[in-house]
């Protein structure tokens, strides 16, 4: 998957260098899932050209391209670092702290670990401890 995930940003650098992988999931056995970002918004028009990019890879699988939403996926540092202050709720793969789910504010992340605030204490939260992670929609985001 991974493979497939390297090459799907390799040529989208090279053909749509603004648009942002944040993640590709594999959601059956030959279903891909690929969230993408924009500077100016992902409309239809972007998800269709980016699906026409990677036309070649529908011979392997089903291919769906999606904007982030509201809960978008947290995916790389810099994500973390971008939405410092915002909700995030991280599932990791193995318990910290006797948890395995936590739902609080993004501190702080670095190249390793991203740590979350949650009822004024702190945990960090090793990068590739993550099984998945994203922003919990604020309020105002959903009544607009």
């Amino acid at each position: 998957m991974e493979s497939v995930a390297k090459e799907i940003e390799d040529r989208l650098a090279e053909r749509e260098p603004d648009v942002e992988v944040i993640a590709v999931e594999q959601t059956g056995r030959d279903a891909l899932r690929l969230y993408i970002d924009h500077p100016d918004g992902v409309d239809l028009a972007l998800c269709e050209r980016v699906t026409n990019d990677l036309r070649d890879l529908l011979t392997r699988f089903s291919l769906e391209v999606s904007s982030p939403g509201l809960d978008r996926p947290l995916t790389k540092p810099e994500h973390y670092r971008r939405f410092r202050g915002r909700r995030v709720r991280v599932r990791t793969r193995k318990a910290i702290e006797g948890r395995r789910s936590f739902t609080g504010t993004i501190a702080d992340a670095d190249e390793s670990a991203v740590r979350v605030e949650d009822s004024g204490s702190t945990v960090e939260i090793p990068l590739s401890g993550i099984h998945r992670s994203n922003l919990v929609p604020e309020l105002s985001e959903v009544h607009t």
